[in-house]
């Protein structure tokens, strides 16, 4: 997967959020999880703390936001392929 894919679905991501009423502290992990996914994507840096942490907030959507969860899973099984 390339880098530009992640891109891609951080911005799907962001927009189904746009659409979705997700609390406060929801919203500001969501704010720090994409810029370490920038962060990532832009260094080549190792992926695997990055995806803990988005494994735990797709666990969060899933039951408070199912649509945006599946953005969620696109995003971590990219930067899980990214990492191998």
């Amino acid at each position: 997967m390339s880098k530009e894919r992640v891109k891609e679905l951080l911005g799907q991501l962001r927009e189904e959020l746009r659409k979705t009423d997700v609390d406060e502290e929801l919203d500001r992990m969501i704010g720090e999880l994409d810029d370490e996914v920038q962060g990532v994507v832009d260094t080549d840096a190792d992926v695997n703390d990055l995806v803990d942490r988005a494994k735990g907030l797709e666990a969060d959507f899933a039951s408070r936001h199912p649509a945006v969860e599946r953005f969620m899973r696109e995003v971590i099984d990219t930067l899980v392929r990214m990492g191998i």
